[in-house]
């Protein structure tokens, strides 16, 4: 019988290789994290959530009177492989291009996504990960106005992550600061962004371009506060008749509220804090672009929420149910610690572990003690009131 062990291995292995690409694409991001920046913390092994972003912007012009609207809606699956792998699945259901009889994409393009993350520097509070990624060209136009620049190719490349929380162990409840770094390569070269047969320019060098991100979440208990910037950096540009050709950045606030422990709802928008230069040529576009149009959106506003599908003891299990299960698994683990330990020569090291599993163990039963205070304050009205009521 093959173990469970050996099958998770090789499912690593065989992703590793289908997945050996990147495009850190700023559509969704449907892990932990922000809405554009990820966090290098995972999910946890078993869990599946379901995440659902739209953002939009529009400009109307006068001279010559036309409108542009720029509207996108994902989702994102995500599933805890293990607890320092996982897997995203996010296709992007709804885009407009402004090309074509429709003017948009049902669908366009699918991101697919391998995270190895989780991994904390002992003795510090930091946590560091890499995300392997690929955007595949399952929508039927590319290069769009407003939307950073796509060739219609499989791009690649890798990011990686680094997160700061003062409670590593407890990343939700304390301010975590997240910042990541990518490298994305577009496979575009020959390609003629236009779509125009009368387009001189095709790509003769490989397009390439840097990625960066930086994010703060203050949270409280039911809503979240964040604050964003992100953007990018071109090491090879592409043809000038590329609509994305400048770099861009933006400030993203935005505030997330979680009803339920299985539900979060947020809000936001992106304001660009990069000039407003456009370099790009429209001969070949085939409709009048006014002079005054940006090649990326001035602002955008998005709405997003996202569920836990998986496992399903989310919508029964409390704060508390949570630290009590742990409580009772850190028993086995410390047995298991000192054993190993008594067999083992390098006992330093084994010595290590249990301190280190000793501190979380101080600090998961210091929040069941303040759970536990609260719910006794909350029953002692209730006490009083029935020692003051007469008797029948």
């Amino acid at each position: 019988m093959i173990k469970k062990s050996s099958i998770i291995r090789g499912m690593t292995i065989f992703l590793s290789f289908l997945l050996f690409s990147i495009a850190h694409g700023y559509g969704i991001n449907g892990g932990k994290g922000l809405t554009h920046v990820k966090s290098a913390w995972n999910l946890k092994a078993g869990y599946l959530t379901l995440s659902s972003k739209s953002y939009s912007f529009g400009k109307t012009n006068k001279n010559p009177p036309v409108a542009y609207w720029d509207i996108q809606s994902a989702i994102s699956l995500n599933l805890g492989i293990s607890d320092h792998i996982e897997l995203a699945i996010s296709p992007v259901i709804y885009q407009d291009t402004h090309k074509g009889e429709k003017g948009y994409n049902i669908p366009d393009d699918l991101f697919v996504g391998l995270k190895f993350g989780s991994y904390l520097i002992r003795g510090s509070s930091l946590t560091w990960g890499v995300s392997l990624d690929t955007r595949l060209p399952t929508g039927k136009y590319h290069n769009l106005f407003f939307e950073p620049y796509s060739a219609g190719k499989v791009a690649w490349g890798f990011t990686g992550m680094l997160s700061y929380s003062r409670d590593p162990q407890f990343p939700g409840e304390s301010i975590t600061v997240d910042f990541n770094f990518g490298y994305l390569n577009h496979n575009d070269i020959g390609q003629k962004l236009t779509g125009s047969s009368d387009d001189p320019f095709a790509v003769s060098f490989v397009t390439q371009e840097l990625r960066y991100a930086i994010g703060m979440k203050i949270p409280s208990a039911k809503f979240n506060f964040s604050f964003e910037i992100f953007g990018n950096g071109f090491i090879q540009k592409p043809p000038v008749t590329a609509y994305g050709y400048e770099y861009h950045q933006y400030l993203t606030p935005a505030i997330s509220y979680q009803p339920y422990n299985w539900l979060s709802i947020s809000v936001g928008a992106d304001f660009r804090l990069s000039p407003d230069i456009d370099e790009t040529s429209y001969l070949y576009v085939g409709r009048p672009v006014p002079e005054d149009f940006p090649n990326y959106p001035g602002w955008r506003v998005h709405f997003g929420f996202k569920i836990i599908i998986l496992p399903l003891k989310t919508y029964k299990s409390s704060d508390k149910d949570i630290l009590i299960k742990r409580a009772e698994s850190r028993n086995k683990l410390f047995e298991q610690i000192i054993k190993e330990q008594r067999e083992s020569e390098s006992a330093e090291e084994e010595l290590d572990t249990i301190k280190t599993e000793r501190t979380k163990v101080e600090k998961e039963l210091e929040r069941l003690r303040r759970i536990l205070e609260a719910d006794q304050k909350k029953k002692e009205p209730d006490e009083k009131k029935k020692k003051q009521e007469p008797p029948p």
